[in-house]
């Protein structure tokens, strides 16, 4: 029941069997379902991979009929830290920082990921909004905001940095939110994207990037040269 894990977290140390069992059946409730296609432990630690106390906990729930699917949500700029689990077998679907910038998955995660059939969520993909191009260095939040946390001076500035460098490769007629969701749909082992979306013209511009099509080849190489590997931070987590 911490959050986030870190190096050296035992599995109990977050997710006792209890604990799985008891939220569980509490987010069945809150979402007024009696079954969940997917249930996903939402930090993860590839130690865990094969801790009998998950594994057996997961099984119960999918003989009750309550889930049909069990996924890992991997930490931050981590994605080394899901291949032990992910080759294990225990695992349906794992859900990974991917976009423009954060590259690294596929290095190792995905080729494991399509070995073992195991489906890939790729969160971030605006990189928590600096692919949307509206971020400044004169950005702020209100203090109970996230993003004041995340987006601390050093971050910010070479976040707008790493964003204004991509402007010049924008096509015209196309915004850098769609640019950011074609990159990653350009990816055959990505199974689906889930981007922030709180106005309804958001939701319509990014679920109709699925109908456009794929980037150019010459695009999504020239993207490509933009990898940004990071790792995390105090800041970061």
């Amino acid at each position: 029941m911490t959050w986030p894990s870190q190096r050296g977290f035992k599995l109990r140390d977050c997710f006792p069997a209890d604990h799985i069992r008891e939220f569980t059946y509490k987010s069945l409730e809150n979402a007024r379902l009696d079954h969940f296609d997917l249930m996903q432990f939402h930090v993860w630690e590839d130690e865990w991979a094969e801790d009998q106390e998950w594994i057996r906990a997961m099984d119960d729930l999918k003989s009750e009929g309550v889930i049909s699917a069990t996924g890992i949500s991997i930490n931050r700029w981590e994605p080394f830290n899901g291949i032990k689990t992910v080759e294990s077998g225990h695992v349906d679907a794992v859900q990974v920082i991917y976009n423009v910038f954060d590259q690294k998955p596929e290095d190792e995660l995905f080729p494991a990921c399509r070995e073992n059939d195991v489906a890939v969520i790729a969160r971030v993909p605006f990189d928590e909004g600096t692919l949307t191009g509206t971020l400044t260095v004169d950005s702020r939040w209100p203090d109970d905001d996230w993003r004041s946390m995340y987006f601390v001076k050093e971050n910010l500035e070479s976040s707008v940095a790493h964003a204004d460098a991509l402007r010049p490769l924008i096509p015209d007629g196309m915004s850098m939110p769609e640019l950011a969701l074609r990159f990653i749909l350009n990816n055959p082992d990505v199974s689906t994207i889930i981007p922030g979306m709180r106005k309804l013209n958001h939701v319509r511009s990014n679920t109709a990037c699925s109908t456009v099509g794929p980037l150019s080849k010459e695009l999504h190489r020239e993207l490509k040269a933009h990898r940004w590997d990071r790792t995390p931070t105090a800041w970061s987590y």
